[in-house]
């Protein structure tokens, strides 16, 4: 079965009840039992929702994956990867990632007697050079959020194997209609769900895909435990919304590939992060693992200005500032003020996060308006 045909159809079925093409919302909390302890397979809602099971088994096709959770929230998922660590274990994590990421890593775990390690992962010397015998994970972003580097999944799924512990790749720039990080080797794939697979920037979720069955079992029984489970209404959003996954998926590729060329020839932009062109560093990586470069682009200006990138950014009409990606809806952030704030700012520039960067989740629309709106905002600053 091809993408498209997997998003619309594996994992649900019709309601067997009313012949509903659509999955309910099984708006329950509780499910009656035929004698203590003998039900259907559904007793508690924090445990198991009819509506979520069927958005986890649809994920997990996507992701080629054997199972599928469902988290309240992107860090939620994240969250129970890091609950499966013990104090004294060790993570390698990528030095270019989400801020949330850092600032759960660095102000909740470390506390705990974790040990993190931030690193370029795309530099598979220094990425051996920390590995002792404490760690447990490889942590992992591709592209990273939001300078674009690219990650050789294989590469670090080897160094994990080698070494005896996990690799778990946060794939939500890419979502699996480009990328599938279990099919290169990974343990656990984590998605931020509110982004590409939900689509329409009305649900906050996350999701973990594995297929190791021990690691799935760890793992759920983390999600019931600690409860950050989803509700059933926004597991039928995104059931509705990964419906269009590869159509959007298009869109955005398509737009993004032309706003990175757009701006790369404006004499008001300094450098264009975008794993599409063929002179990235990361290029031949993002061109062997996936199967298109995605809808983020990043850039700064030519004079470096983290005044006149703010400026730009209040001024733009179509892209619209706010935190988030991955809707229909063309978003600019400003990572230094917004999405990274919470690294320190030394740590934050040394992995290329300057105060001048500009982060655009280019959407599906008309690509005409998206780059008039981008040049009546750098002629603006021109002028």
């Amino acid at each position: 079965m091809k993408f498209g045909t997997k998003a619309i159809h594996a994992g649900v079925h019709p309601d067997p009840v009313t012949g509903a093409i659509m999955t309910p919302i099984y708006q329950t909390s509780t499910y009656v039992q035929e004698a203590p302890g003998q039900h259907k397979g559904y007793a508690y809602a924090r445990g198991k929702n009819p509506t979520r099971s069927q958005l986890e088994a649809n994920l997990a096709a996507l992701e080629n994956a054997a199972y599928g959770l469902c988290f309240s929230s992107g860090m939620g998922a994240i969250d129970a990867v890091i609950k499966l660590l013990q104090p004294g274990d060790e993570v390698i994590a990528g030095d270019d990632l989400y801020g949330g990421s850092y600032r759960m890593f660095t102000q909740i775990y470390e506390h705990l007697g974790i040990r993190f390690h931030f690193i370029d992962l795309s530099d598979l010397a220094v990425v051996s050079a920390h590995v002792t015998e404490k760690t447990r994970l490889i942590w992992a972003e591709t592209p990273t959020n939001p300078t674009l580097r690219i990650v050789d999944i294989a590469a670090l799924a080897h160094v994990a194997q080698k070494g005896g512990f996990w690799l778990a790749v946060d794939n939500t720039f890419a979502s699996p209609y480009l990328q599938n990080p279990l099919d290169w080797g990974a343990d656990i794939v984590m998605h931020s769900v509110t982004k590409y697979l939900s689509g329409h920037s009305d649900v906050v979720m996350g999701a973990l895909m594995t297929n190791q069955e021990s690691l799935y079992a760890r793992l759920a029984f983390i999600l019931n435990s600690c409860g950050a489970n989803p509700g059933p209404m926004d597991s039928f959003l995104v059931l509705r919304g990964v419906k269009t996954l590869h159509l959007r998926m298009k869109a955005h590729g398509e737009n993004a590939a032309a706003v990175a060329q757009f701006l790369r020839n404006h004499p008001a932009v300094g450098r264009v992060y975008y794993p599409g062109f063929s002179d990235h560093p990361g290029h031949a990586v993002a061109a062997k693992q996936m199967r298109g470069f995605g809808g983020m682009v990043s850039f700064t200006l030519q004079n470096d200005s983290e005044k006149a990138a703010r400026q730009l950014a209040s001024s733009l009409k179509v892209f619209s500032l706010a935190e988030s990606l991955g809707g229909v809806e063309s978003l600019v952030g400003h990572p230094a003020s917004m999405t990274h704030a919470s690294i320190p700012r030394e740590r934050r520039m040394a992995a290329g996060v300057v105060d001048g960067l500009l982060r655009l989740s280019v959407g599906v629309e008309d690509i005409d308006d998206l780059i008039d709106d981008l040049k009546a905002g750098l002629d603006g600053l021109a002028g």
